[in-house]
């Protein structure tokens, strides 16, 4: 696994903000091999229609990919807790998720942070 985007600062302090994703509508696979489809865009004809919903996957994946880095960082903060007998190093971590252990050492530390907000 590489590296996705930037990890966002953990020293913002506001609260991450969720957007609604779009309902991911797709047809089940049948039994026929057939063109791939994704999500019924290619169904589209009217251009105003195709980036409205092109929009709305995209801002559905984004949302869903910026709450995967939350968990990313919240996992990779607990299994490096030094409070745990099983404590991982940053190299560790950044060896189990295929990061660079820089990039694991800043997902730590935004785990942490986002840690502390939890209630």
């Amino acid at each position: 696994m590489s590296e996705s985007g930037p990890v966002p600062e953990p020293s913002s302090g506001r609260p991450p903000q969720y957007r609604r994703p779009a309902a991911l509508f797709f047809d089940p696979p049948s039994g026929q091999a057939e063109d791939e489809h994704f999500f019924a865009l290619e169904t589209l004809t009217d251009p105003s229609q195709l980036l409205e919903r092109a929009t709305e996957l995209a801002v559905a994946f984004q949302a869903a990919a910026d709450r995967a880095v939350e968990f990313q960082a919240t996992a990779a903060a607990q299994l490096a807790d030094p409070r745990r007998f099983d404590s991982l190093s940053a190299a560790a971590v950044a060896e189990r998720a295929g990061w660079t252990e820089d990039y694991a050492v800043r997902m730590i530390e935004y785990g942490r942070e986002l840690e502390r907000r939890r209630p």
